[in-house]
């Protein structure tokens, strides 16, 4: 029968602690780059609930001459406006007013136009066209 011996090599004691101290250390680093890495991911999931929540919503009512457009979006959608405004006035319709109100991380822009005459297939493009920049965001 053979015996095998192990060769068990002996430690110091302050080799023990250092080695301790250093694989403690390691730990911590890991554990602040887990940290880390979980506050990103976490801005990015809150960051697509936003989105998702805040898609931009338009809602357009024509009354004679009259053309009201009102749009809902989120804080991070404000160029939508202005790309509403830019195509109302490629359609030729004239912008009595544009206002807006900011309720929490919402936006409430109105904006009032008037018509030259009374149309339905124009009022119907506008339709098209802004619902189009709405779901192209």
């Amino acid at each position: 029968m053979i015996k095998f011996m192990c060769c068990m090599q002996v430690i110091s004691m302050p080799d023990r602690v250092e080695e301790a101290t250093n694989y403690i250390k390691k730990l911590k680093i890991n554990l602040e780059k887990m940290k880390e890495k979980k506050k990103f991911l976490l801005e990015i999931q809150r960051q697509k609930k936003l989105m998702l929540l805040k898609s931009p919503k338009i809602e357009i009512q024509q009354i004679g001459l009259t053309l009201e457009v009102v749009l809902i979006t989120g804080l991070n959608s404000q160029f939508l406006m202005n790309e509403t405004i830019r195509i109302l006035n490629e359609e030729g319709v004239d912008i009595v007013n544009a206002s807006y109100k900011v309720n929490e991380d919402t936006v409430f822009h109105s904006i009032h136009c008037q018509v030259q005459e009374e149309f339905g297939n124009e009022s119907a493009r506008i339709a098209e066209r802004l619902n189009k920049l709405m779901h192209d965001y």
